[in-house]
């Protein structure tokens, strides 16, 4: 089969376009684009216009492109990407923060009607209350068995009901029935799938973990370390101080129970053999405190006192004015 020269001239385009990139750009966001129209298309691409770069295309031309490029260049990294084109999907390089372009591509998800044929991404609820429509329109709600009464010559539904489940595929009578009351429960745009960055993939929800989540993921290994390390004496970084506390205690309890001694028990043996010595030390810390709370409460009574006094003064001198 030849080629048409335009066209193999456009696929010489994309390929030099896609291999430019990859050199360019180490962080890529691999998106899937389901549902997603041109116009909707066009504002994405005006709202990340700067440091961000939107490429589509045939996933069996990016495929080849990418590891003919790998295999030219040396970097085996970008064969990571390989795996990733499966279904609808497309690139976004950039060189901004991951998290903030995935924030301002989720800005531009648009409503959407519930056509018939279309597998639902999420569960859709009818809510209970007045809908607006006559009672001549309840046999749409009869053939999906929702509850309904007629409230005020209007069709009011009783329950919440769930009308289609995710996964499900979008009859008719429900197409009909959202249409009617005037829902679009389904919402469409770019949806981040896989995030790429310098030869690493990993799964978009990473980028919403904070400082804060990760400090916490790393107290739990850490205490998970030392408890293995203490369980098996084997000694850590982190063991090693509870290693030694452990080993001071067992030393003490053997210098308490025997004659052996060293420095630092000859004062936990005084006070075994002398415990008033104990309450002494405890008593005269106590004491301090207590001294220099009636010493200060002796100062602040003093200048009250100078006050009254010179208050006493000031009247008696006014009357004989």
């Amino acid at each position: 089969m030849v080629l048409n020269p335009a066209k193999r001239e456009k696929k010489s385009q994309y390929d030099q376009k896609l291999c430019r990139l990859l050199d360019e750009y180490t962080q890529v966001l691999v998106v899937a684009a389901d549902n997603v129209g041109s116009t909707q298309m066009q504002n994405i691409r005006k709202g990340l216009r700067g440091d961000s770069i939107i490429l589509m295309g045939k996933n069996t031309m990016m495929k080849r492109s990418i590891r003919l490029h790998a295999e030219r260049t040396g970097n085996e990294a970008f064969k990571n990407l390989l795996p990733l084109l499966v279904g609808n999907v497309g690139f976004i390089f950039t060189k901004g923060d991951l998290k903030e372009v995935r924030e301002e591509i989720a800005k531009y998800k648009v409503g959407a009607p519930a056509r018939v044929g279309l597998v639902a991404p999420i569960d859709v609820i009818v809510p209970p209350g007045n809908t607006g429509l006559d009672p001549s329109q309840t046999s749409f709600f009869q053939v999906l068995n929702i509850p309904t009464k007629i409230n005020k010559g209007t069709v009011e539904i009783v329950t919440a009901v769930e009308l289609i489940r995710k996964g499900e595929k979008v009859g008719s009578s429900e197409a009909a029935l959202l249409s009617k009351l005037g829902i679009r429960p389904f919402s469409y745009g770019l949806v981040v799938v896989s995030v790429y960055d310098n030869g690493t993939v990993f799964s978009p929800e990473v980028l919403d973990l904070t400082e804060d989540d990760l400090m916490e993921k790393f107290r739990s290994w850490l205490s998970n370390v030392t408890s293995l390390s203490l369980a098996v004496s084997f000694p850590t970084l982190a063991a090693a101080p509870h290693m030694f506390i452990n080993a001071y205690k067992t030393a003490l309890s053997l210098a308490v129970a025997t004659e052996y001694t060293f420095p630092q028990a000859e004062k936990i043996k005084e006070y075994l053999k002398d415990p008033t010595k104990f309450a002494v030390a405890v008593g005269g810390d106590a004491a301090a405190p207590a001294t220099s709370a009636k010493e200060e409460k002796a100062e602040q009574s003093e200048p009250a006192k100078e006050e009254e006094e010179e208050s006493d003064e000031d009247l008696v001198a006014g009357l004989f004015d």
